[in-house]
């Protein structure tokens, strides 16, 4: 069952699927669906999306009433379920198009690709329709069979979306649904009929699946792990917008996007007036249930135990050496509503290199570029990075410097485009990234050299015949 942030009402239940049945289910559908030409699938894929058009704002609420997300943002992910469609045709056919080269005598080098079969899809709760639509689409386009496992949390947008997917005339044994906790999670991983693995969430639960399939290396993966991704300010003119920038990529979401900025880096001579900026700014911040009026920046966070968990993060960076500059608050002692936090950490002899999951900016002073980039750097993870400020040559320092899968000039942390792959190094990836570039891991290149008729001749070594 899944409750509403805002109101701790129930909002949907359902019974835990049977593992094996599923993807039994996806085996017997596969060769059939593989076999249909591209184009068949494609036009299947286009009806999905007026699926999505006719309940765009039933999906929108559902996706609101679910995540705590203001009604505005449920329906700009929406927005994106919609424009996947398209841009996953257009990658497949960039990505994974059909190549040709003849020769008289040697005969055709062809390069296709094929599906690998039954993917799962293991999707996270703070985009739950999106995040598991980019992988859904591509792997159904390549004519691949998807089991769809949607977070515990959020499992009345994954039922819907898989129901959009079959009233679009896909069969059910294509695309399917899992509920379950992390027990059906792991045995989905695991399963030996499972051809692929496409994962969205913590690093933690994708380190696991990672070290469950090292001895299966048969069987794709593709991670996206989130990061504690920075965003350097440094010389601008231009400290409110800065200042914007800083607070979309901190507390959009309400922290709970993979790239949500975790650490601000800033130049220590530009330190009071920033803060001052960002502090005023983040006053202003209304924060509230998805449906309010006027309509709030910033909804709750996904559930009591994860508002518990910020605000004792936050108390332990401020007995551990950090400077509050706003603090972390509930709002509701029973509701996962808690206030955006800053807190200064340059001073902490030891900063937690973790995924604080929520609207916490950790703020770091440094007085030359190097150190900006080296703190930058001073991480596990490695999803994204941004440059506010700066001028051409520190930025393309920066570019060249940063490890990070995503890396921005003047423009927040978050918000990246579907058009561009997407996906980090280290504890954030294992260099699969997804968006335009799912493509690559929802179906694997077959070179073949053909020819109509045999031709061969033998020569040297050979004894006369």
């Amino acid at each position: 069952m899944s409750f509403e942030p805002a109101t701790g009402a129930e909002l949907w239940r359902g019974e835990h699927g049977n593992v094996d049945q599923l993807v039994a289910n996806a085996r017997k559908a596969w060769p059939q669906w593989a076999a249909q030409p591209l184009a068949n699938r494609i036009e299947l894929m286009r009806r999905f999306v007026n699926e999505v058009r006719a309940d765009h704002d039933e999906l929108s609420e559902l996706i609101a009433r679910e995540t705590g997300k203001p009604l505005w943002e449920a329906r700009t992910e929406v927005e994106a379920v919609i424009a996947k469609v398209d841009i996953s045709v257009n990658a497949y056919a960039e990505r994974t198009g059909q190549r040709k080269l003849d020769s008289a005598l040697q005969g055709t080098a062809a390069l296709r690709h094929k599906p690998h079969g039954v993917m799962a899809v293991l999707g996270p709760y703070n985009f739950p329709a999106h995040l598991p639509n980019g992988h859904m689409v591509p792997a159904l386009i390549a004519g691949n069979c998807v089991i769809l496992k949607p977070s515990e949390k959020t499992p009345a947008v994954g039922a819907k979306l898989v129901e959009l997917f079959n009233r679009s005339g896909i069969a059910e044994g294509v695309v399917q649904l899992l509920i379950g906790g992390p027990d059906e999670g792991k045995a989905i991983v695991a399963h030996r009929d499972v051809n692929g693995v496409l994962f969205t969430g913590s690093a933690q639960v994708g380190i696991a699946i990672n070290k469950k399939l090292a001895t299966d290396p048969g069987k794709i993966l593709a991670l996206e792990m989130g990061g504690n991704n920075p965003i350097v300010l440094w010389d601008t003119p231009k400290m409110s917008d800065a200042a914007a920038l800083i607070i979309q990529s901190a507390f959009t979401t309400a922290g709970q996007r993979c790239t949500a900025a975790r650490r601000l880096i800033v130049k220590s001579d530009l330190y009071d007036e920033a803060i001052a900026e960002v502090k005023a700014l983040t006053d202003r911040i209304i924060v509230g249930g998805p449906f309010d009026d006027p309509a709030p920046f910033m909804g709750p966070v996904i559930d009591n135990a994860t508002a518990d968990q910020l605000t004792e993060s936050f108390v332990y960076l401020l007995s551990h050496g950090g400077k509050a500059i706003r603090h972390m608050r509930r709002l509701e002692d029973d509701k996962p509503f808690v206030t955006p936090a800053i807190i200064d950490t340059t001073n902490m002899p030891e900063r937690p290199d973790v995924e604080l999951f929520g609207p916490l900016l950790q703020v770091i002073r440094v007085d030359s570029f190097d150190a900006a980039i080296a703190e930058a750097n001073n991480t596990r993870f490695g999803l994204s990075a941004s440059l506010v400020g700066g001028n051409p040559q520190q930025y393309n320092r920066f570019w060249a410097n940063v490890r990070a899968g995503i890396v921005n000039w003047n423009r927040p942390t978050n918000g990246a485009s579907s058009a561009a792959p997407f996906g980090g190094i280290g504890f954030s990836g294992n260099h699969r990234p997804a968006a335009f570039y799912a493509a690559d891991y929802c179906a694997y290149p077959v070179t073949s050299t053909e020819m109509e008729q045999p031709r061969a001749s033998v020569g040297v070594g050979f004894k006369g015949g």
